[in-house]
């Protein structure tokens, strides 16, 4: 398999060099020349497959031959080692459970996939690479989990200052080693900002790679793929819908991919919270990007999501085309708060934030659309925003494990502004 340029398509790599690269020459995102297709076989078997069996079997059709069969084989049951259920809410509504990973977030999936193609090939060819990361919030965490103490890697997250939880700000700033936390004094959109700067004007002297850990980067990207045919798998039903809780579009990007490899689904349904830019483009056709809006779902205050660029792509431009895959809601943080209390009341179930408003996405397209099963992705523990759900439902989620002890830590940071040059100033002292 070969990857190409969003902004390119004569830009072809391996897939080595587009996770090394993370971000094109000329800032487009890698894809893949082709998009793959599972055959027969994989269709009749899938809802007997293991979730690292799905893994392996889908992931090899991206990575080909760059890493050997064995060496993926273990890649895949090493990263996918904890469970990813499919939990019944009420009659035709079930939450996937993509917080029971090591910082509680579906994007343990993603990091520790990339963190191990990534350590493959550095140690493989001999080299140092930095990976910048942008989050609004679990990208880092899980970033910084799955790449602490890779050898030949080290990692520095960009988060903005008082716009993530106390939790995750732990998560984010108290690994040490190889990981570097950078406060900056913005939103979301400006540690974006910043990282594909650093990535298309950054002069590394060729001593190291450069690259990142965000859904920009294809080794995040394809992972994520992989648990939407498990929620079918467990399901036992091609038709049902799938409600994404959604801010940069990572993760409804990689529901997508499994589609076009012939995943069939009813509907996908995108969720947002007041930064509704993609919801507003399904419906109007014009895709206005503005700056991010705070709200209680902080990942999800995305004013600009990177990953509508490869959507884009994949829907020919075509907002009406979109529009038949994906159905686009966004919901304030008084119906967030309404509908965590109400789930929990009646249900006995505790959402997160993020997960209310994937309920609020299932429920309106169901209630359009009966008769069908609906998913909708759970994306963290709600333990991660305690003070949100203790407010909205009167509940204090008890503490995983990994998340008392990390919040025994110290918090240790570097403050910069939105500047680029405070960015550059940090790579050069510590790389050149």
């Amino acid at each position: 398999m070969k990857y190409i340029s969003s902004r390119d398509k004569n830009h072809i790599v391996s897939f080595e060099d587009a996770v090394k690269r993370g971000l094109a020459p000329n800032k487009g995102l890698y894809m893949p020349q082709e998009y793959i297709s599972m055959g027969n076989d994989f269709w009749a078997n899938l809802f007997d497959m293991s979730l690292p069996e799905i893994g392996y079997q889908v992931g090899k059709k991206y990575v080909g031959d760059e890493i050997p069969d064995s060496d993926f084989k273990n890649l895949c049951n090493e990263v996918l080692n904890f469970d990813i259920p499919l939990v019944q809410v009420k009659d035709n509504v079930f939450s996937l459970e993509l917080f029971h990973g090591p910082t509680c977030a579906f994007k343990d999936v993603g990091a520790r996939f990339m963190a191990r193609c990534l350590g493959y090939f550095s140690q493989k060819n001999n080299e140092k690479t930095v990976i910048l990361v942008a989050t609004s919030g679990d990208t880092g965490s899980a970033v910084a989990r799955g790449f602490l103490n890779v050898p030949g890697v080290d990692v520095i997250i960009l988060y903005p200052s008082g716009k993530v939880s106390e939790i995750q700000e732990k998560q984010l700033t108290t690994n040490g080693g190889n990981i570097t936390a950078l406060e900056v004094n913005g939103v979301f959109d400006d540690c974006q900002r910043l990282v594909k700067t650093a990535f298309a004007n950054f002069d590394t002297k060729n001593r190291f790679h450069l690259t990142s850990a965000n859904s920009i980067n294809i080794a995040r990207l394809i992972p994520q793929s992989f648990y939407y045919y498990y929620a079918v798998a467990q399901a036992k039903d091609y038709d049902t819908a799938i409600c994404v809780p959604s801010g940069n579009f990572g993760n409804l990007t990689g529901g997508i991919l499994a589609w076009k490899s012939g995943l069939q689904v009813n509907k996908f349904v995108a969720a947002t919270n007041i930064n509704d830019t993609v919801p507003n483009y399904l419906e109007s056709g014009i895709y206005t990007p503005k700056p991010s809006k705070q709200t209680i779902s902080n990942a999800m205050d995305v004013g600009d999501p990177s990953n509508f660029e490869r959507l884009d792509i994949i829907f020919d431009h075509d907002s009406k085309k979109m529009h038949q895959t994906i159905e686009g809601y966004s919901f304030t943080d008084e119906q967030t708060r309404k509908k965590m209390q109400q789930v929990r009341d009646i249900y006995g179930y505790t959402l997160d934030p993020h997960g209310a408003v994937g309920f609020l996405g299932i429920e309106k397209y169901l209630a359009s659309n009966p008769g069908i099963k609906g998913i909708f992705l759970e994306t963290a523990h709600p333990a991660k925003f305690l003070d949100v759900v203790k407010e909205s439902t009167g509940v204090t989620p008890d503490l995983p494990e990994t998340l008392q002890e990390c919040m025994k830590k110290s918090k240790k940071s570097i403050k910069i502004d939105n500047k680029y040059e405070d960015l550059a100033q940090i790579l050069t002292e510590k790389y050149l």
